[in-house]
């Protein structure tokens, strides 16, 4: 279930040209939920250098995630962050309500993939594509640039879901890192009785950056699964 995307898709593009196509491609292979997936529930587990916390959680179908049972707040805070941060990407929203304003040419092509650099309302963006992937991410976001690598990917046979990435935030004028790059490894599974891919499993490595802190790993896990009622 798990691969690396192959670059040969993306090779012979010409630098300048449009992609739009092959963008949306990538855009419309990513793993989304049913407009009527109600939502789900189950324990969840937080371990640390600190130590382990375990509660139960549900996530409804308007995607917000709710955490009992943790006295921790800083704990229960960070897994009801976990379960938001990936259901807010299962919704499923047309490319055209997204991108409609943006326009997508072609860049240079490497190991990661076919550059697509971002203009219209969304200029200043670039992404990466293999094998309709979305193999990188550097976006604007509030003031600040994320970059995202994708390494590997889980097959769901309904599109894709990211396993192994990068993250790293970075002043947006001098590109100067704003903490150490956190390295994502995540395992979904499909849902009892509903066949919805959701996330089981989640380990984030996050490297030392200097004096602004130390480097730390955590994992969060989410089992006895269940669709909510």
């Amino acid at each position: 279930m798990i691969s690396t995307p192959d670059v040969s898709r993306s090779a012979a593009v010409t630098p300048g040209s449009d992609v739009r196509d092959a963008f949306r491609a990538a855009y419309e292979n990513r793993y989304t939920w049913d407009s009527g997936f109600g939502g789900y529930r189950g324990r969840c587990i937080r371990e640390t250098d600190g130590g382990r916390v375990e509660g139960r959680f549900s996530v409804g179908a308007d995607l917000k995630a709710k955490v009992e049972g943790i006295e921790d707040e800083e704990a229960q805070k960070d897994l009801a962050s976990q379960l938001w941060e990936v259901a807010i990407h299962r919704v499923r929203r047309p490319f055209e309500q997204v991108h409609g304003e943006n326009t997508f040419t072609a860049g240079d092509t490497d190991e990661v993939g076919l550059e697509v650099i971002v203009g219209g309302k969304g200029a200043g963006d670039r992404y990466r594509i293999k094998d309709d992937v979305v193999t990188m991410v550097h976006r604007h976001i509030h003031g600040t640039v994320v970059t995202i690598f994708t390494l590997s990917v889980t097959d769901t046979g309904a599109g894709y879901l990211s396993r192994s990435y990068t993250s790293r935030y970075a002043d947006p004028v001098s590109g100067e890192p704003r903490g150490g790059t956190s390295h994502f490894t995540d395992t979904f599974v499909p849902l009892p009785g509903s066949g919805t891919w959701v996330l089981s499993e989640r380990a984030v490595e996050t490297e030392a950056a200097g004096e602004a802190g130390a480097a730390s790993r955590r994992v969060f896990r989410f089992v006895d699964l269940e669709p909510l009622d």
